[in-house]
């Protein structure tokens, strides 16, 4: 790790290239999202150790190791680049640019606004594949509400996984923590499931992610606060009221500060597969509309801003502090 001023200016550069740039498409066609290693890497060792023949010690134990390998490899790599580049300006420039495809800040603003053009036009055929894209509930028979639902719970859930955790992490602990922290996230995208296939060999990818989303989760949360304007105050106890109610324990924090920065209503019963499921509701408001997504879309914008001040006066204060 470089000297701490630099380096926080450092990750606010790479937040705000990114929240520019994205990963363009031309990039996209020459090379698969980094991501991707570690997606393959992980169902080759599904298909070879979560073998239904084991036990579920044995299983639960080669989840472990699957982890642990994911991590090793990811702090390696990016401690070999850091290695390689140096620390002279030139080169954390080209560490920035390398950091923005662990961010997610434009893509996903990018995916909650194709749901809302087709929704906004009163195109519910096409909004529903759009956000079909984004979530993991069945979406052939959602009205606009729900799927403005659908689109509200994704942006303020991916806010904190795809934004504040990995700026997090890249902060702490510079390319190492960032590729470590996607390698986790990706694991627990695949695997990290309840059902009987995975439960076993994805726990210790799920107890992984959960704990490297405590802190960034509840930052998340702190921010879209921050970013209700007139109804913080509403934001904030929806936030504290509701957070725990989720089944996880870092979800929650984003979902119910969206839902009170709106003053709507999220959560509740989804369809998954054909099965309904339970799920706990945040905020006491109704249904949110169209316009509520477009206002979610407003407090994302803010919250994102004022992440980028985080590094900016991090950097600031500790050259001030010499």
């Amino acid at each position: 790790m470089t000297d701490a001023a630099p380096w926080a200016w450092i990750v606010a550069l790479a937040l705000g290239v990114e929240a520019v740039l994205g990963y363009p498409a031309w990039l996209h066609r020459l090379a698969p999202h980094p991501v991707a290693w570690p997606a393959t890497l992980i169902e080759d060792l599904e298909r070879r150790w979560n073998r239904p023949d084991l036990s579920d010690d044995r299983r639960r134990l080669s989840g472990v190791v699957v982890v642990a390998i994911l991590i090793g490899v990811a702090v390696s790599l990016g401690a070999i680049l850091h290695g390689i580049l140096g620390d002279s300006l030139p080169s954390l420039a080209i560490i920035a640019l390398i950091a923005t495809v662990g961010l997610a800040q434009r893509s996903l603003y990018q995916h909650v606004v194709a749901v809302l053009v087709p929704l906004r036009a009163g195109d519910l055929p096409a909004a529903r594949a759009a956000v079909s894209r984004i979530v993991g509930r069945d979406t052939a028979e959602l009205d606009a509400a729900e799927i403005a639902a659908a689109a509200l719970e994704s942006l303020a859930e991916s806010f904190n996984d795809g934004v504040v955790a990995p700026a997090f992490w890249l902060l702490v602990g510079g390319l190492p923590g960032l590729f470590a922290y996607k390698a986790v996230n990706t694991a627990d995208s695949l695997i990290g499931h309840r059902e009987p296939r995975w439960r076993m060999f994805g726990w210790g990818a799920a107890r992984t992610d959960d704990l490297m989303n405590l802190p960034p989760a509840r930052l998340a949360g702190v921010l879209l606060v921050l970013a209700a304007g007139q109804r913080r105050g509403l934001a904030w106890r929806t936030m504290r009221r509701d957070a725990r109610l989720h089944a996880s324990p870092n979800a929650g924090w984003p979902e119910a500060a969206m839902a009170g920065a709106l003053g709507v209503g999220l959560g509740g019963a989804a369809r998954y597969d054909g099965v309904v499921a339970a799920r706990p509701a945040f905020g006491d408001g109704p249904a949110p509309s169209v316009e509520d997504l477009e206002r979610g879309l407003a407090i994302y914008r803010r919250a994102c801003a004022l992440l980028w001040v985080i590094p900016l006066a991090l950097g600031t204060a500790t050259l001030l502090a010499r």
